[in-house]
Formats: C-alpha cells, structure tokens, sequence
C-alpha cells in the first residue's frame, strides 16, 4: 500500500496554491515547451521527446516511448523503464511519484491521477500518492487510475475501468470499481 503526501496551502483560503511560485513558473515552462517542441512531432522522433523529458527532470531508463500527444503535468515526477509507454493522449497527472516499470504499456486516453483532496479537512489540502504500473503491466484505452495505487507486474486493466485499490501481479481488472477477474 502506498503511502500518501498532503500538501497544504500556505495561505489561509481555499484558492491557494500548494506549489512555490518558481515551481509553477516550471510547470508553465514544460507546457509551453511540450506544446511547441514536441506535440506535433511524428511517431519516430521518440528520442527527441525523451530528450526534453529528460532535460525537465523525467528519469528515463533504457529506450520508453512517449506518444506526442501524451501530457504529461510535472516530468520531474515521472519514471520510465525500458520499453514502457505513455500512449496517444495518455495523461500522466503527476502531481505525486509515477513510475512505469519495463515494458508496462498506458493505452491511449488512460489517466494516471496522482492527485486528490483531503475531503475530512476542511481547507480541503491536496493529496498525492504514487502511482506504480509494474513491469509488462498493460493498461487498456481509458482506465482511470487513482492516487496511491499500484498495478502489479503482468497484471490488465481493463477499457474504461476505474483502480482504486492495488492490482495483485497477474491479474486481470475490469469494471467501476476495477474487480478481480482472473488471478493467474
């Protein structure tokens, strides 16, 4: 079970933000650049995409692939092993930790949310948790992944299921909430 970060606002309203102003100017940055540098590339030019992952802190391992049209919130809360992926519009919301161990495969539109709310606190702090996909995981088109959740290795998820409790290694997941389907 993951551990999870709260996050709280350092001014006394709701509206504030948990982030340093030279951390959002960051953030504004990596979009800014993403948008101009690397969203319209075409599929093969991966390793100029990784580059600038790379350049903004994503740790990359061996050869991933990042789809052009993945989104990606913060780099520098991203890990990639050998031969994962980030598929066509994928969005890797990482507030918190996420890490895509080798060969785990995030199908198109799949959101790995990293971030929540503390709705027993009346300020309403941010939450982040890890998200971990293990090794040769694969996440079918439009699953929702939840803070602090782990998929274990070799495990599927199923199209357009919700996770929001660990997934046991190879297994298969479907549904709103994601229910055990097969352990093999």
């Amino acid at each position: 079970m993951n551990q999870f970060t709260l996050h709280s606002k350092s001014a006394a309203y709701l509206g504030a933000s948990p982030w340093s102003f030279q951390e959002r100017f960051i953030q504004l940055l990596w979009q800014i650049l993403w948008s101009g540098l690397c969203s319209w590339t075409p599929k093969p030019m991966v390793a100029w995409r990784l580059f600038w992952l790379k350049l903004f802190g994503c740790k990359i391992y061996g050869r991933p692939f990042v789809h052009q049209r993945a989104r990606i919130q913060k780099p520098w809360n991203l890990t990639l092993h050998n031969k994962s992926c980030l598929g066509d519009r994928s969005n890797a919301y990482s507030l918190g930790l996420i890490e895509l161990h080798e060969e785990a495969t995030v199908a198109q539109e799949v959101y790995l949310c990293t971030g929540t709310h503390d709705f027993d606190h009346p300020n309403l702090p941010l939450k982040t948790g890890k998200i971990t996909i293990g090794a040769r995981a694969f996440i079918c088109a439009r699953a929702f992944i939840m803070p602090g959740v782990s998929v274990g290795d070799h495990s599927v998820v199923g199209a357009c299921s919700v996770v929001t409790k660990d997934v046991p290694p190879r297994s298969k997941v479907a549904g709103n909430p994601a229910r055990i389907l097969k352990d093999n």
